[in-house]
């Protein structure tokens, strides 16, 4: 269907020379104008039981590319001034969503119809989906592909990635709650329904420890699907000595027979964690 969008984003991307063609930054612009309406993604799910996810590189690419063709401008809001390349989403009204201010979202960035905005941030290519909670100072980078019905906590840093363009983004499945202050960069995955507590950081290569079987389970940059993470700590012997070292613990899970919207913060109480 965008076999020809994408051949000629594959070509200029090879070539930048090409982006002085008329018709090629117009390519590049609709492909931003599709991932701003939802309709193309950076990142997209294949197989939601398994959590199968694929990288469109090609729709990455674009959105690099649209960066050199925007010029440079000055925006103004009353006394407040800016100086950017890159325009800011409007019209949330028509879509649905509710804003608070001073919330901004990048043109560039779905927002689907029932997520909230707290005073927050949401960079290009990004995609939140419905009934989603931004709180306040929260921010979602480029790229990052957050589900249905997740609430991003105050504070929370959803790290971004453009380059390279190969790289999996930020991935936060539906029903997720990430407790405030907490930190997900580097490609990391969030299964669906886990919970992360406050000031959790999970990087690509933070280590995951599941402590509630007989026998630690360890997973790097992935938490599975409905997980109770809490920060930790362990130790590692050093030329210097032996130091802690910060980890991400799974103490439980999630209850199947708790309503989704209440288990958030339940699950949390459950294992006497704060969120």
């Amino acid at each position: 269907m965008y076999s020809e969008l994408k051949r000629t984003i594959e070509q200029a991307w090879d070539d930048r020379t090409r982006l002085a063609d008329d018709s090629v930054a117009a390519a590049v612009r609709q492909v931003v104008e599709l991932v701003d309406k939802g309709v193309l993604r950076t990142a997209e799910p294949l197989d939601p039981e398994t959590g199968e996810w694929r990288v469109n590189e090609w729709v990455k690419k674009a959105v690099i590319l649209y960066f050199p063709i925007q010029p440079m401008r000055k925006m103004e809001a009353g006394e407040l001034e800016w100086y950017d390349k890159m325009e800011l989403k409007h019209g949330y009204d028509r879509l649905g969503v509710r804003v608070v201010p001073h919330a901004v979202a990048r043109y560039g960035a779905y927002i689907a119809p029932g997520a909230i905005l707290m005073p927050s941030y949401v960079n290009i290519g990004a995609y939140v989906d419905t009934g989603t909670m931004v709180d306040t100072w929260a921010t979602v980078g480029s790229c990052a592909q957050i589900g249905r019905h997740v609430h991003l906590s105050g504070g929370v840093g959803i790290g971004g990635v453009l380059e390279p363009v190969q790289a999996a983004p930020v991935i936060v499945e539906d029903h997720c709650f990430i407790g405030s202050r907490s930190i997900v960069v580097e490609g990391a995955h969030i299964g669906r329904e886990a919970v992360l507590g406050s000031n959790t950081v999970i990087t690509g290569s933070t280590h995951i420890i599941d402590v509630t079987g007989d026998e630690p389970v360890e997973y790097r940059g992935y938490v599975p699907p409905r997980s109770v993470i809490v920060p930790g700590s362990y130790r590692k012997r050093f030329p210097a000595g032996e130091y802690d070292v910060a980890c991400a613990l799974i103490i439980g899970r999630r209850k199947a027979s708790t309503d989704k919207k209440t288990s958030l913060n339940d699950a949390l109480r459950d294992f006497g964690v704060s969120a």
